[in-house]
C-alpha cells in the first residue's frame, strides 16, 4: 500500500502501472479541501497529452494500479 500523506498531495508525481489511454505518467495538479482538511476530490494531469483526469485520492493508495513516482 503507498503512504501518502493528503496535504503533500499536490504536484506529486505519479506511474500507472496499466496506462490510461496510453498515458503512464501523471502529476497531481489540484486538489480540494474541506475546512478539516480532508480531501474533497483530486486531478490528475497526464505529462504527455496534458488531459486532465478526475480521481479518488485514495485509490493512489492501491500498489497494483499505481507506483509514487516516475518509473
Amino acid at each position: 500500500m503507498n503512504r501518502i500523506n493528503p496535504a503533500k498531495l499536490g504536484n506529486s508525481k505519479w506511474t500507472a502501472i496499466t496506462p490510461l489511454n496510453r498515458e503512464k505518467h501523471f502529476l497531481v495538479t489540484e486538489v480540494e479541501y474541506d475546512e478539516d482538511g480532508s480531501v474533497l476530490s483530486c486531478t490528475l494531469e497526464a505529462i504527455i497529452s496534458k488531459h486532465e483526469y478526475p480521481i479518488d485520492w485514495t485509490e493512489l493508495k492501491n500498489p497494483t494500479k499505481w507506483l509514487h513516482g516516475w518509473k
